[in-house]
């Protein structure tokens, strides 16, 4: 079961999507955001993520410019190939997260490696990758700072950071990232985010130091 949003005409439509993120012997029931940006000509879609009729709902045939992937846990990246090629578009990942990408498709490679400062155009708008390792390897940020939003993936949430308790992933390091990547951005900034609801730069930015506090 699947909640579209929006009107499929940009410059930011969403899909929520339900089902499973799986590792180190885990499986969780989980919804994710996925993200559509551009115009009503082109878009790239953000995380593809378990319901790709969902997310052909709100692309609503325009040409989609990439498929990008915040990071290669499997709830983000399942249906990203099937995008991918319905769409004749390439999926762009960030090289470290290969090892996450081969446990869900050890028979497909990202088509394009997505690098900080990197940007990503559709319909007029840029996305520029803003690589913040620590809730995996080469967890990736997308911000569009004429849209005063940047989309974090599984980086910074409502609340705090993204989990970091799991394989591959640091504490210390997500801490650094937000720190010293996202949080010097405008506060207000929106926040979208892999799971759950949008938040501001300057709503979070005064817990950083309680979020070091309590340690996860």
């Amino acid at each position: 079961m699947s909640t579209p949003e929006g009107l499929h005409k940009g410059p930011i439509d969403h899909v929520v999507t339900h089902g499973t993120f799986s590792l180190d012997g885990g499986t969780w029931e989980v919804d994710n955001n996925v993200w559509v940006v551009g115009d009503e000509n082109e878009v790239v879609v953000i995380d593809a993520a378990h319901d790709p009729e969902a997310i052909g709902e709100i692309i609503a045939g325009r040409r989609v410019v990439a498929v990008v992937c915040t990071h290669a846990h499997d709830d983000h990246v399942n249906q990203a190939p099937r995008l991918a090629d319905t769409f004749n578009a390439p999926i762009l990942l960030n090289p470290a997260e290969a090892p996450l990408w081969e446990m869900t498709h050890p028979n497909r490679t990202p088509d394009q490696e997505i690098g900080d400062g990197q940007v990503i155009k559709a319909g007029g708008i840029e996305l520029r990758a803003l690589v913040t390792p620590g809730h995996s390897p080469g967890s990736t940020c997308l911000y569009a700072p004429e849209l005063k939003t940047v989309f974090t993936g599984d980086t910074l949430f409502q609340g705090g950071p993204g989990a970091t308790g799991r394989s591959y992933s640091s504490f210390d390091t997500i801490i650094d990232s937000i720190r010293g990547t996202l949080l010097p951005l405008p506060g207000d900034t929106e926040v979208r985010t892999g799971h759950g609801d949008s938040t501001t730069i300057g709503s979070e930015a005064p817990h950083l130091e309680e979020w070091i506090a309590r340690g996860h």
